[in-house]
């Protein structure tokens, strides 16, 4: 029996789903979950049939020995086919469905991340050289969009922190890069110049190696669609969903602090470090509530958004003494 103290992150007893539920989700998603990824590539870490497709039939389905983890154990999750379906990724276009709907050509195997900067080891790597399927963990993290929308998603993968740590940054990297796949080809999205690609995010060292802050390559124990940012993808889950880049392709220590897409767009709005804070409005609507999905538009599931999206107890010492308002 194992017995774990409450957090102020854990939810409330009314947010609970009853454990065979969610696990008899999981099995209904054998067949959404393949219709989902359509005819993309296989990930490099999912188990294979005849059709070269993953087989998401248990609750660690395309993936051996994920380790179960306390994190969000008690949370209630979206169901998979909302998760799947209504996605910010503007390199497939601006709508929540064009993702789904215009990723099915994204080839994400093989798949090669080239890391740079202020590390003892830079170099291209293969993904499955940078991430150890044995390592993969399950995670059901909150995860809250700048947009005042919310869902809670069961992600697999592997802590951030212990894959930079591979690279060994020196003292001078204060801040990790990121940044997506650039590919007008492949991503009808870019093809637009409205933002200027490829999509660029980043971290302070101290938050990329914080315990939660974690790299994904698979949701609800199959591996990711495309249009949740196969192959792999950051979860930063105290920060707005923006701050999650998707299908990365380059890692770099810095030690300047580096251009982020939407603080490049709109710096008056996004800020660098984009921590939930309902304290803090976006300039065109508040951040003191959120639409938690699934929800109906008459009757949507709305909900108070908590400071740090209800992680302050692993994350507030990273921001001792800032002015949470003017970093933002």
């Amino acid at each position: 029996m194992i017995i774990k103290s409450r957090k102020k992150s854990d939810c409330a007893e009314y947010e609970v789903t009853d454990q065979s539920t969610y696990f008899n989700r999981r099995q209904f998603i054998q067949a959404s979950t393949v219709a989902a990824i359509g005819v993309a590539s296989p990930s490099l870490f999912a188990k294979e049939v005849g059709n070269g497709l993953p087989v998401p039939n248990t609750i660690s389905s395309a993936f051996n020995n994920i380790i179960e983890t306390p994190y969000g154990a008690s949370e209630k999750v979206a169901p998979f086919d909302v998760a799947s379906s209504y996605n910010n990724f503007y390199e497939f276009g601006y709508g929540k469905g064009d993702p789904a709907e215009k990723s099915s050509l994204l080839k994400t195997d093989p798949w090669s991340i080239t890391v740079e900067g202020e590390a003892d080891i830079t170099g291209t790597f293969a993904l499955e050289d940078i991430i150890n399927e044995n390592q993969l963990e399950e995670r059901i993290y909150r995860l809250r969009c700048v947009e005042a929308w919310s869902m809670v998603v069961p992600w697999v993968g592997i802590s951030l922190a212990s894959v930079l740590q591979k690279f060994k940054p020196n003292s001078k990297a204060k801040y990790v890069y990121f940044e997506t796949l650039h590919d007008p080809n492949q991503m009808p999205g870019q093809r637009s110049g409205s933002i200027e690609w490829p999509y660029r995010e980043g971290l302070t060292i101290e938050e990329a190696m914080n315990k939660l802050a974690f790299l994904s390559v698979g949701m609800y124990g199959s591996v990711l669609p495309n249009q949740n940012g196969a192959p792999v993808r950051l979860v930063v889950p105290w920060k707005y969903g923006f701050k999650s880049i998707k299908s990365i392709v380059k890692i770099r220590f810095v030690e300047e602090m580096p251009k982020t897409t939407w603080n490049m767009l709109a710096p008056q709005e996004y800020g660098f470090y984009a921590n939930v804070n309902p304290g803090v409005d976006h300039p065109r609507w508040t951040q003191k509530q959120e639409r938690r999905l699934p929800g109906g538009i008459l009757f949507p599931n709305v909900i108070e958004t908590q400071m740090f999206n209800g992680y302050a107890e692993e994350v507030s010492d990273l921001y001792s003494g800032m002015n949470l308002v003017k970093n933002f």
